[in-house]
């Protein structure tokens, strides 16, 4: 049980956990080396009376939360996403406390900008409210952290990593934007498998004022060469993207770049979609993918289906762009065919139908995109027999309605 405490903090941030702590957070964070950041923060949390201070980083398939080490970490190992009080505090976007012999542990996730990137542990004698405030602050701070500092270092990378990755995964995620990202209107969120030897799957995203663009890409073949061209497909449609031109001319500019660097054979399917976020109207071109499913109430209501044109490098004509309005809590699923391609240790392959029931079942769970879109993709390895011979990859769209 949690634990209540009577309110010793001072107001405005001024406790212990709070304005002072963030800054010289701030302050050492400047100039510290990367791989002594997690040091740092330990150091001034325990100086604030926040002890066996742990970052629990995601690993690449979303089973564990593996801890970032440094001197004194307290032996904590990795943590499992389902069954932990830090996969609690994960899964649910929120403080998770729990007693034990001194005081109590608690863990705060790690969320920059809506991306989930891990949890941070610690032991505390007590946790007011304003106290839990701030540590929720300085959990958005080490976050932005690590994303910062991510950039610059391969020490984060490597602790997330259970396994040899190939290059062509390399690449792939090397390509990708922050699996989630959420804003009080708007939330997306991703995932791919096989984490680790991924090759010609990758989705994309953009919010750009009121409008919201994504894609989602499945490169022919397999390994280093349908990296190189999801790498192409990718940076073309963002090129396109950012010249500000509409769906059917991403599509052209997609499809030349494609047809002109690689054999008249190769080509790459594609789902380029556009959402009006004041309005819920969903715009998208299909080139060859398959069709997203429009999930309503934890129901599919809807499969997307439209025009389609060839997939890009094949000179497909000009696609025609359909639409549909969206109403306040509508999620879309898209997926490469990977995910229902595969056949099951029995010999069938998986379908549509079982994706849908699935979709359906672990929506009901009432969690939030990232949550969901997790376990659907675990829920549907799973469901395929722990098989994936192909690359399998769903990214979710929420529209939560205009003006939250």
């Amino acid at each position: 049980m949690e634990e209540r405490c009577e309110d010793r903090a001072a107001p405005g941030g001024a406790g212990r956990f709070g304005g002072h702590l963030l800054g010289r957070l701030l302050d050492r964070a400047a100039s510290v080396q990367p791989h002594l950041l997690a040091w740092v923060i330990a150091q001034e949390l325990a100086a604030a009376g926040g002890l066996h201070a742990v970052l629990l980083l995601q690993d690449y398939e979303q089973l564990l939360l593996v801890p970032l080490s440094h001197d004194g970490c307290a032996g904590m190992g990795p943590q499992p996403v389902v069954g932990s009080p830090a996969g609690q505090a994960l899964v649910e976007e929120s403080l998770v406390v729990v007693p034990e012999v001194n005081g109590l542990r608690a863990y705060l996730p790690l969320m920059d900008g809506g991306d989930s990137l891990g949890v941070l542990a610690l032991s505390v004698d007590r946790l007011d409210d304003g106290e839990r405030a701030d540590l929720t602050r300085f959990a958005t701070l080490v976050a932005s952290l690590l994303t910062s500092r991510d950039r610059s270092t391969d020490w984060f990378t490597r602790a997330r990593r259970r396994r040899p990755m190939s290059v062509a995964a390399e690449i792939q995620w090397s390509l990708l934007p922050p699996l989630t990202m959420s804003v009080p209107e708007v939330e997306v969120a991703g995932f791919l498998e096989p984490a680790y030897e991924v090759a010609g799957d990758s989705f994309d995203y953009a919010l750009n004022g009121d409008t919201l663009h994504a894609a989602v890409i499945d490169a022919m073949g397999h390994g280093l060469k349908a990296a190189v061209m999801a790498t192409a497909a990718i940076g073309a449609y963002r090129h396109a993207r950012r010249a500000a031109v509409g769906l059917a001319e991403i599509y052209a500019y997609m499809d030349e770049v494609i047809a002109d660097q690689f054999d008249p054979e190769h080509f790459a399917t594609a789902q380029m979609m556009r959402l009006d976020v004041p309005s819920g109207r969903l715009q998208w071109v299909n080139a060859g993918h398959p069709a997203p499913l429009l999930v309503r109430d934890h129901d599919v209501v809807r499969i997307l289906d439209g025009p389609t044109t060839l997939p890009v490098g094949f000179g497909g004509e000009k696609p025609l762009v359909s639409e549909v309005n969206l109403q306040p809590g509508d999620r879309i699923v898209c997926f490469t065919d990977g995910v229902v391609e595969e056949h099951t240790s029995g010999g069938i392959q998986f379908g549509r139908t079982q994706l849908i029931d699935i979709a359906a079942r672990v929506g009901r769970a009432g969690n939030g995109l990232a949550a969901t879109t997790r376990a659907l993709s675990h829920a549907l390895n799973a469901a395929r027999g722990g098989r994936t011979s192909d690359d399998a990859t769903i990214f979710l769209i929420e529209w939560r309605g205009p003006g939250r």
